[in-house]
C-alpha cells in the first residue's frame, strides 16, 4: 500500500494540513512539539480506529474546537481508494470509497499500517495482550473468517462470565460453553497457523538486526492445557473454581506466545536496547507476513525511531526497508546520516509540512 495525500483539520496543533508523501522513505524532522508524532498518530487513527498515545477525547481534537477530521487517499494492488473519519471523541462517522461505513473494523481493513513507537519496545516483555493483538490484527487482514470467530468467541465469554458471577445452574453454562469451546478451538487454530507463517521471516529478519543473539523461535500457549484436553473440557473442570473467582480463566482469552533467540528468553533475558530491537524486528516481520498472504504490504510508521536506536542498527533497518520496496513514514528531531540519501525529507513546523 502507499499513501499518496493524507489531509487534517482541528488535529492536535493542526488547524489544517496536507500532505502527500512519497513512495520509498519519507522522514519528518522538526523540533519537539511541532506536530511530527501527530502525523503518524493521524495515520495510525485511520488504520486502527484509535491512537497510539490515547483516546480521541484526550488531546487529539484540537484546543477549542469540537471534532477533528482526517482525509487519506492511498493505492494498493485492487487501485485507488480513499476515505474520511469525523470524530468527536465520542461520535464517529466515516467514509470509505464514497460509501458510509457502519463499523469501524471495515475502515480499519482497508488500509493496513504498522507502526512502531515508543510502546512498541515493550511487546515481547510487556503484557501478553499486546502480544495477542500482535498476532490478531494480522489475522483480521489476512483472514476473512477470523473477525467471525473473534465475535463469536467475545460474545460467549460474556455470557459464561456473566453466569460465573450468578452462580447459575450447570444447565445454563452448557450451551455458551459448546459456543465458546468451539469458537475458542477455531480461533488458538488461526493463532497457531499464523505464527508458524511468522517464525521464518522473524527469522530472517533478527538475524539481520540482531544477529548477536541467535535463531528465533516462537511459542505458543493457547490459555489452557490444550496438548491433553479440549476447551470445552478444561471449561467444564474449572467451573466451581471460576465461579468463586467470578471470571473464566480458561481459553483464547489468556493465550500467550514466547520467543527465543539462541538460548535466551527474548521476556527476562535482553537488555533494554535489544528489547527494543528485537520488538522492531516483530514488526517488521508482522509486516513482511502480509505480501505472504497475499495481501499488498502495509505502510510503515516509525516515530522517533533514530533517538531509540543505535547508527549501526539503524542502518540495518534503511537498507531492509529499501529493499522491501514499502512506503515508510518516519519521525525525528533531525535526519540521521544513513537517510540523508535514501529518503525523502519534510520539514514540521506548528501549522504546515515542507519538503526539503
Amino acid at each position: 500500500m502507499e499513501l499518496k495525500r493524507l489531509r487534517l483539520k482541528d488535529f492536535r496543533n493542526f488547524s489544517s494540513l496536507e500532505w502527500c508523501p512519497r513512495s520509498g522513505l519519507n522522514f519528518l524532522c522538526g523540533e519537539n512539539g511541532v506536530g511530527k508524532t501527530s502525523v503518524l498518530e493521524a495515520v495510525h487513527l485511520l488504520a486502527y480506529g484509535r491512537s497510539f498515545r490515547g483516546r480521541v477525547a484526550d488531546g487529539l481534537i484540537r484546543r477549542g474546537c469540537s471534532e477533528l477530521e482526517v482525509f487519506a487517499q492511498w493505492r494498493g494492488s485492487g487501485g485507488a481508494h480513499q476515505a474520511g473519519l469525523r470524530h468527536s471523541g465520542r461520535h464517529w462517522e466515516a467514509r470509505l470509497d464514497n460509501e458510509a461505513v457502519g463499523a469501524l473494523a471495515d475502515l480499519c481493513r482497508a488500509l493496513a499500517v504498522v507502526t512502531f513507537e515508543p510502546g512498541t519496545q515493550r511487546l515481547v516483555s510487556g503484557p501478553s495482550e499486546a502480544r495477542r493483538r500482535y498476532v490478531d490484527w494480522l489475522l483480521f487482514h489476512v483472514e476473512p473468517e477470523f473477525l467471525i470467530v473473534w465475535r463469536r468467541y467475545t460474545r460467549a465469554l460474556k455470557q459464561r462470565n456473566a453466569l460465573l458471577k450468578q452462580h447459575a445452574a450447570v444447565e445454563a453454562f452448557l450451551p455458551w460453553e459448546h459456543e465458546l469451546g468451539e469458537s475458542g478451538e477455531a480461533l488458538t487454530a488461526h493463532r497457531r497457523r499464523m505464527l508458524e507463517r511468522l517464525e521464518p521471516a522473524l527469522l530472517r529478519i533478527s538475524e539481520l538486526l540482531v544477529p548477536e543473539l541467535g535463531p528465533a523461535t516462537l511459542n505458543y500457549h493457547a490459555g489452557w492445557r490444550a496438548e491433553s484436553q479440549s476447551l470445552m473440557d478444561a471449561l467444564s473442570a474449572n467451573r466451581s473454581r471460576e465461579q468463586q473467582l467470578g471470571h473464566t480463566e480458561s481459553g483464547p482469552h489468556r493465550a500467550d506466545w514466547r520467543l527465543n533467540l539462541g538460548n535466551l528468553d527474548a521476556r527476562s533475558m535482553l537488555s533494554r536496547g535489544q528489547e527494543k530491537m528485537v520488538s522492531l524486528a516483530c514488526v517488521l516481520a508482522q509486516a513482511e507476513a502480509m505480501p505472504a498472504c497475499g495481501e499488498d504490504a502495509p505502510v510503515f510508521c516509525f516515530d522517533d525511531l533514530p533517538s531509540e536506536i543505535d547508527e549501526l542498527h539503524l542502518e540495518r533497518l534503511v537498507g531492509h526497508l529499501v529493499d522491501s520496496g514499502g512506503q515508510v513514514i518516519m519521525s525525528g528531531v533531525s535526519v540521521p546520516d544513513s537517510l540523508t540519501e535514501a529518503a525523502a525529507v519534510f520539514h514540521v513546523e506548528h501549522g504546515g509540512i515542507h519538503a526539503i
